[in-house]
Parts: structure tokens; C-alpha cells; sequence
């Protein structure tokens, strides 16, 4: 008998096959749970070895014994007649196939879903021409590799003798990390997260820790008579040593070539590789002329403070923004980065009602095919682009496209990875939302949105419970927040804890209330509680319209004094207060931006004032407009607004099947099992089997929400 033949005979090659299946395998979960539980670089490494050292063992098993009905005997000792090592072998045979398909498949699962979840480097996603095989002494290896080659650019110091020079440092800062979050090899932390640090903190490690880097970029900028001095130094937060530094003396024509050289230094100290695309990149000049860059640079400093809410006053910012990057694009018509952030900034006041001219969308998307057309391969361009199609139109599927090529030339940008997670959740796909926030979270730590719209997910999905998690976190990042303290009430209303809701309303200090959205929330508080008098009281002070961001509408507030009115029976003041809130709602209507919100409102007015017939209408016309199939979001709160209605004037089968589908539905930020007992608009329907039935089949469905 060959030695080849006495090999397979005792099971020995079948051994060896299984082992390393069984290696092959336990060493890919092993990659992706050792992170998970930040296991440090020699436990691979330990493992690895253990594994590989084990192998000679398990053959040298293999050849000295033999499996029988009454345990392992040595295989000199087996009588061959009562041998089952041929059924040994079929089995060994099954169970290496079963493992290699389910090596396989958490081989395919881990490199196209698990990778991009985990907390390494999210950008780091490996085109096919760049993909490599790594063998399983390399795992450890890379994970460490990729911790370091993670990077935070701090704010830098405005040295200049002039403080009006503050939007020229900040943009330097935003512009160098802008060219690091290029680099696919490299996670640079997002502005947001940066911006709320020191220049050059004390607790260096402590700031390391929170954004979840391993270096961190300090810098000062002076400028003067036409030059900068540019001051810079990458450390190692671990030990607070340089990695790299230098000085940059130029014109401020030079900032672009200076930029350029940082970038480029940071990646090699940090041994980040450079894709040839992201060398062009890093080298390109946005604009020839300093004077458009200049502008820009202003433009830009006044957008962020509207979107951080520190400006003055959010109007005058904004026209002033607009008239900034018109003047860049007058002196250099062919600065695609000043279109694409023109047809931005346009967009956005589109969207958050700043400017409401209906023409406002058109000129955001001239702006945004002006940019391509100068820049095809511009990734704010395609981000722009893409905020025409979700901003403007509520047209997801062109916007999905557009992020996705923005993503992809910007690998680190949160905002891309937030902006796809925000249009999933408008199309209902609320999980893979919280799922792309919550990697967004990786590049930007310190950023209060991120968790407190992954809360208002979970409050959509009536997991209260969840929500109730993430808004705690977003209020330890920014505990001043006012929007999620008013967004973490209205959860606690929507769970049933109303007292709660209560103590957390009267926890926010008077004065940060300018929009109304405090009082809003507070009037609808007691009229759940059947207190029209507080109701009242709680909006003495408010503007005459009270805005609720979230939900995209603003409420006349003529409106909702004719309904606490109403409750307390004094018909006729509150009829008074309708027909204000009937004439408050006539230039909304006209305008394309807001009719949808006010014809939802105006159905609510027209059912106060006992018109039955129109209030239907209005209140229909809103729903089509603007349904939970459009907007899987902001829907919910149409259709819950035509339910009241139907409610009000009798239109009971439509009102419960209405309520059937919303509590069927994603649209637990508009109503709950909780508000359908308590609110009083609900009364006329109380009596119904149908509504009992439903109270009834939604109790369970709520309990298994918030305990998911």
C-alpha cells in the first residue's frame, strides 16, 4: 500500500482540508468581532499563530488514530473488519463542504456588507482594479494600519491683526481638510465634529478619543498685505509627538499650491497611498483669480453659520451668501466649485423656507449644470445636483445617483452618506437609513444631527424606547440643542409619558424660543391634557406663526387660539380666530414652496369653522400632494392632519381607515397609540368597534417596538 493510499485511508488529507476550512473561517469572524470589542493588534496575530501551529497536530492525530463506536483508538489497534473510518470519511467529506459554503458566504456577506459598517475607516472601499488578496497574517496588520491613517484637522489660529480675516482661516482649515478627505487611504473627521475644539486643546488624547483618530492636524494662519504665514503640525495624539511640520510664507495667490503640498505631506507621514485620480486632485486649482477665491471664501463662512443657526439674522445672511458667490462667479465665470456651492446654498434656503420665490429651485439647478459642465468629475457638483433633485423636486432616485458620484469622489464626506440616508428614509426605508447614519457617525463623531435624526428614525418606527437612547446622545454633544430637546418631549408624548414630557419642556430656558417651536409643542401638550386655558397661555408670547422644522410646516397661530377657544366652548371668539387664520393662509396658498403645508392647515380652519365640504377639500389636496408615498416622512403628518379633519365633520369610515394606515405604517412621529387614547380630537371616533379594534391591534405592535 502506497503512502498516498495510507493517507487517505486514516482520514489524514480529509483532516487537513477540514482544518483549514474550519481556520479559514474561524479567522474571518475573528476579524470582524475583534474590533467590534477593540481587541488589540496581537490578539489576530495570537490567534494566527495558535491556529497555524495547530495544524501539524490535528495531522499527526489524524495518522496515529482512528474514530470508533467506542472513542479514539490507536490505528494498529482497529481490527480492519470493524473499521468505519469509509463512513468517517463521507462525513469529514459533508462537513468540509457545508463549511466551505459557509465560509463562502461570511466571505461574500463581510467584504459587501460587513466592511463598510465597521469602525476602521468607512471610506476605505476598495474599487475592483484596487482590490487585493489578503492572506489571514495580514488581518491585524491592516486594522492597525487603518487606525493610523485617521486624521482630525483642528481649527486653526487667526493670528492676523485684522479678527475680520476669521472666514479666511476657518476656510483654509475647511479647504486643506477638504483635499484630505479625498484620500480613500486616509478617515478625516468631518468640520462639523472639529469645528467645536480648541486650536490646540490641552487634552490632546482625551480630543483624539472623541473623534476616533489617531493624529490630529494644529495650525495658526496670519495674513497681511497681500501674503499668509501658514503654521502647521501634524501630531501623534498617543504621545503628543510630530509626526511632520512646517512653515508656509507665500502670497495668498499661493494658498492652492500650499494646500496642495499639506495634503500631500500629511498622506505620506501618515503612509497613506495615493489613488493617480486623488494626485490630479490634490494638485488642481478651483480658480485662477484670488479675488473670486476671496469671495468665496466669504460666501462660505456666512453659509455655515446658517447652517449651524448662529446667524444674526438668517434672512440678511442668506442674500448676502447669494450676493457673494454671484460676484465670485462674475469674476471668474469658470469656477465650478463657487456654481456648485451657489446652487447648494440656493437649495437649502429652498428647503428650509428661507427663500420661498418658486424660481429659487430653477436657479439652483442652472447653477448646478453650469458647475458640470465646467467640471464633470467636481464631487460637489454631483452633491449640489443632488440636492436640486431631493430638495427641490422630491425626485429621490436622480438624487441617489448624484450623492453616490459625490460620495464616491469624496470617500470621507459624511454629508454624502447622510444626504443618501436622509432620501432612503423619505422613501420609507427607514432601517437602511438609521444604518448609513450611524456609519456617518464614524466621520463625524461630534456631530449633534446625525444622532438625533437616527432618534427621529426610531420615533418613526415607534421604537420610543431607542429614540429616547439617541436623543440623549445628541443632547451629550450639544446639551444646549433646543430642537432635540423639543424633539426628545415630543417622543416622551408619543411613549405616553407625558409628566416626562412636562419636565423636559419646562427644563428649557425662556429666550430660546424665537420660531415658536417650544411654544408649539407645549400648546399641543395641554390640549392632549384637555387644558385649553395653559394652551393658551403657552403661546401668549409666540410669533404669528410657529414653526415646526421637523415637520416642514408653520402653524398660524390664529389657528390654534381658534382651537383652544373652541375647547372651551366660547364659539364665536373662536370663530373670529379661524377667519384670521383663513386670511393668514391666502399667500401660502399661492405659493408653489408652501401650499401643500397651508392646504393642510386650511382644512384644519375650514372643519373649525363647520365648513365641512372645503375642509375635506383643503385637507385632500394636501395628502395628494404631499403623501406618505412622496414623502414617507413629512406624509405622515399630512395625512394624520386630513384625519382630525374627517374626524371633525363626521367623516368617520375614511377617518379610520386612514388611522388604520398610519398606524400600519412608519409614522410614528405623527401618531401613537398613546396620543390615540389621550387626544381629545379623537372623541367623536371613541364609540367605534373599529377604533377600539384598532387601539387594540396596535397595542402589541407598540410594546414590540420599543423593546426591539
Amino acid at each position: 500500500m502506497s503512502f498516498f493510499t495510507e493517507l487517505k485511508r486514516r482520514n489524514v488529507i480529509r483532516m487537513g482540508g477540514l482544518y483549514l476550512v474550519g481556520a479559514w473561517l474561524i479567522l474571518q469572524v475573528a476579524d470582524t468581532l475583534l474590533p467590534v470589542f477593540e481587541a488589540p493588534g496581537w490578539v489576530m496575530k495570537v490567534l494566527v499563530a495558535v491556529l497555524a501551529i495547530g495544524f501539524v497536530p490535528a495531522l499527526a492525530v489524524a495518522w496515529i488514530f482512528e474514530l470508533t463506536p467506542t472513542g479514539l483508538k490507536r490505528d494498529e489497534d482497529v481490527v480492519p473488519q470493524e473499521s468505519i473510518a469509509p463512513r468517517t470519511a463521507q462525513r469529514m467529506n459533508r462537513t468540509i463542504m457545508i463549511g466551505l459554503v459557509v465560509a463562502l458566504g461570511y466571505f461574500v456577506i463581510d467584504k459587501f456588507v460587513f466592511t463598510s459598517q465597521r469602525g476602521v475607516s468607512p471610506s476605505a472601499s476598495v474599487s475592483a482594479s484596487d482590490a487585493k488578496t489578503t492572506s489571514p497574517s495580514s488581518i491585524a496588520k491592516d486594522a492597525i494600519d487603518a487606525v493610523a491613517k485617521s486624521i482630525a484637522v483642528l481649527p486653526f489660529d487667526n493670528l492676523s491683526d485684522d479678527k475680520a480675516n476669521a472666514y479666511f482661516t476657518i476656510g483654509m482649515q475647511d479647504e486643506i481638510l477638504t483635499r484630505l478627505a479625498g484620500i480613500r487611504d486616509l478617515k478625516v473627521i468631518s468640520r462639523t465634529s472639529t469645528e467645536q475644539y480648541a486650536s490646540h486643546p490641552p487634552n490632546l488624547r482625551v480630543v483624539a478619543e472623541q473623534l476616533g483618530v489617531a493624529s490630529v492636524l494644529e495650525g495658526s494662519v496670519q495674513r497681511a498685505n497681500g501674503k499668509v504665514r501658514i503654521n502647521l503640525q501634524l501630531i501623534d495624539a498617543s504621545n503628543d509627538s510630530h509626526l511632520w511640520a512646517k512653515n508656509y510664507d507665500r502670497d495668498v495667490a499661493d494658498v492652492f499650491a500650499v494646500q496642495s503640498d499639506v495634503a500631500e505631506q500629511v498622506a505620506t507621514a501618515l503612509s497613506a497611498q495615493l489613488l493617480p485620480a486623488e494626485t490630479v486632485r490634490l494638485a488642481s486649482v478651483p480658480t485662477t483669480s484670488s479675488e473670486a477665491h476671496e469671495l468665496l471664501l466669504q460666501a462660505r463662512y456666512l453659509f455655515n453659520q446658517l447652517q449651524t443657526s448662529t446667524a444674526n439674522d438668517p434672512a440678511v445672511a442668506a442674500a448676502r451668501a447669494v450676493d457673494l458667490y454671484h460676484r465670485a462667479i462674475a469674476t471668474d465665470p469658470e469656477f465650478a466649485l463657487a456654481h456648485a456651492q451657489l446652487s447648494y446654498l440656493l437649495s437649502y434656503l429652498h428647503w428650509y423656507a428661507v427663500d420661498t420665490r418658486p424660481a429659487v429651485v430653477t436657479e439652483s439647478l442652472d447653477a448646478a449644470k453650469r458647475a458640470l459642465q465646467l467640471q464633470r468629475d467636481l464631487p460637489e457638483a454631483h452633491l449640489a445636483m443632488g440636492y436640486v433633485h431631493y430638495w427641490g423636486h422630491r425626485d429621490y432616485e436622480p438624487a441617489l445617483k448624484e450623492f453616490a458620484i459625490a460620495r464616491d469622489g469624496m470617500p470621507n464626506s459624511a454629508e454624502a452618506l447622510a444626504a443618501i440616508a436622509y432620501v432612503h428614509r423619505r422613501q420609507g426605508l427607514f432601517e437602511q437609513s438609521i444604518t448609513e447614519l450611524q456609519q456617518a457617525i464614524l466621520l463625524d463623531p461630534r456631530n449633534l444631527l446625525l444622532p438625533r435624526e437616527i432618534a427621529a428614525s426610531h420615533v418613526a418606527l415607534r421604537r420610543y424606547g431607542e429614540a429616547e437612547i439617541a436623543f440623549a446622545h445628541a443632547l451629550e454633544v450639544s446639551p444646549g440643542d433646543v430642537e432635540a430637546q423639543v424633539q426628545r418631549a415630543t417622543n416622551q408624548i408619543l411613549s405616553g409619558d407625558v409628566e416626562r414630557a412636562e419636565r423636559l419642556l419646562q427644563a428649557i430656558p425662556e429666550g430660546t424660543d424665537p420660531q415658536g417651536t417650544v411654544s408649539l409643542l407645549r400648546f399641543k401638550l395641554h390640549m392632549l391634557l384637555r387644558d385649553p386655558d395653559a394652551a393658551l397661555a403657552s403661546i401668549v408670547n409666540s410669533p404669528e406663526w410657529l414653526l415646526a422644522r421637523f415637520e416642514h410646516s408653520a402653524a398660524p397661530i390664529a389657528l390654534l387660539r381658534g382651537q383652544a377657544l373652541a375647547m372651551k366652548g366660547e364659539a364665536a371668539a373662536a370663530r373670529v380666530q379661524f377667519l384670521n387664520a383663513q386670511h393668514a393662509l391666502q399667500e401660502p396658498l399661492k405659493n408653489p414652496v408652501t401650499e401643500a403645508d397651508a392646504q393642510s392647515f386650511l382644512g384644519l380652519v375650514e372643519a373649525g369653522l363647520g365648513e365641512r365640504q372645503s375642509a375635506l377639500e383643503a385637507g385632500r389636496k394636501a395628502v395628494e400632494e404631499l403623501s406618505m408615498a412622496r414623502d414617507a416622512l413629512v406624509g405622515g403628518y399630512t395625512l394624520e392632519r386630513l384625519v382630525r379633519v374627517e374626524a371633525q365633520v363626521g367623516e368617520t369610515d375614511s377617518a379610520i381607515d386612514h388611522l388604520r394606515q398610519l398606524m400600519n405604517s412608519p409614522a410614528g412621529q405623527a401618531i401613537s397609540v398613546a396620543t390615540l387614547r389621550k387626544d381629545p380630537v379623537w372623541d367623536p371616533l371613541r364609540k367605534d368597534p373599529r377604533f377600539q379594534a384598532l387601539l387594540k391591534s396596535a397595542e402589541p405592535k407598540a410594546s414590540t417596538h420599543a423593546n426591539e
